[in-house]
């Protein structure tokens, strides 16, 4: 994320002017002069220590560590956001070397974040393949540099919806088998040595929904292409925020159970509690996380009133949830 004044207003005029290159032509597309060994030299540790006071700590920890892939010659860090989220400090790792670096974005929609170092790398930027052009049983190339360089060689066994729990929703997920232990921020590498996603998960059934085959998540690099000049100029996505409501779900056959509240969000104001079943949003039957998020988010941006109808110890009732923009709920530790 940017501080306000100068800066960001001098990386939006540059947005504005040269924003269609930056994402269309600079980082995408370009051939891997050296294949995945070159690539493999881009993969980075990624290291953050958090807000003392952030409210992630509880379920993602105070000190995060993973990988990130360097993706320009200025230093830019392609990892998975949560490793960033209300981050205080980061740390980019090299053999032997670590080096200051800075958040630059945090995506909240497509899960991705971005760190720039504040000294030089010296390594070859790794170039952006097109994950939506891999096919089912591509081979693959996990590369993690979390704890110490380590790659693996995997197959992409299915690329389907991925709903989590924390009110997120990716379109189109890659899955790939056999599971990679270091998977957070891991690069994953087609056979060219272009990156086409970065890791995320570990799942119990990445070969199909609901069959039980241990892999991992990794999230496709073709969002960024669309949004990149907003997220280097303002720290994030410039479209109207998505409505947020605070709450942390699960799926429970055809039904939503509320898991946790967020201390002080939306829901909680709201008088959502831990245990309730989402029946409906706005009236209208929901079934999955999937279709649950789908109905709220198309009531509108961030600031809609959202109707509840719960089922709980206290009975079918309905509340009316006014969501937030998520970010403004956060506690990033920095000045913006």
């Amino acid at each position: 994320m940017i501080a306000r004044g100068g800066r960001r207003e001098l990386l939006a005029a540059l947005t504005a002017v040269a924003g269609s290159t930056l994402a269309g032509t600079a980082l995408f597309g370009r051939a891997a002069r050296g294949g995945p060994r070159e690539t493999a030299r881009a993969v980075v540790g990624v290291r953050a220590e958090i807000h003392p006071e952030a409210r992630s700590l509880a379920t993602l920890g105070a000190e995060r560590i993973g990988s990130g892939v360097v993706i320009d010659a200025g230093g830019l860090v392609l990892t998975i956001g949560y490793l960033l989220l209300e981050a205080s400090g980061v740390e980019i790792r090299l053999e032997g070397r670590a080096v200051a670096g800075e958040v630059v974005a945090y995506d909240g929609e497509s899960g991705l974040g971005l760190v720039r170092a504040k000294g030089a790398l010296d390594v070859q930027p790794a170039p952006l393949g097109q994950a939506s052009a891999l096919a089912l049983g591509s081979p693959l190339l996990v590369i993690s540099r979390a704890t110490r360089p380590d790659a693996r060689q995997v197959t992409l066994v299915d690329r389907r919806e991925f709903a989590g729990y924390w009110e997120y929703l990716l379109e189109d997920a890659l899955f790939t088998r056999p599971p990679h232990p270091e998977f957070a921020g891991a690069a994953l590498i087609e056979p060219s040595g272009a990156v086409v996603g970065i890791g995320s998960l570990f799942v119990i059934d990445a070969a199909s929904k609901g069959v039980e085959s241990p892999g991992n998540m990794f999230v496709p690099v073709d969002p960024l292409r669309a949004v990149l000049g907003d997220l280097l100029a303002f720290g994030r996505r410039q479209s109207p925020p998505r409505p947020w409501l605070g709450l942390t779900l699960r799926e429970e056959g055809a039904l939503v159970r509320v898991v946790r509240v967020a201390e002080e969000g939306p829901a909680e104001r709201a008088g959502v509690r831990a245990g309730d079943l989402i029946i409906a949003v706005a009236g209208e039957r929901v079934g999955s996380l999937a279709e649950l998020y789908r109905r709220v988010w198309a009531m509108g941006a961030a600031g809609v009133e959202v109707p509840l109808d719960l089922h709980g110890e206290r009975g079918i009732r309905r509340v009316v949830v006014a969501s937030m923009d998520r970010d403004r709920w956060l506690r990033w530790g920095r000045t913006f």
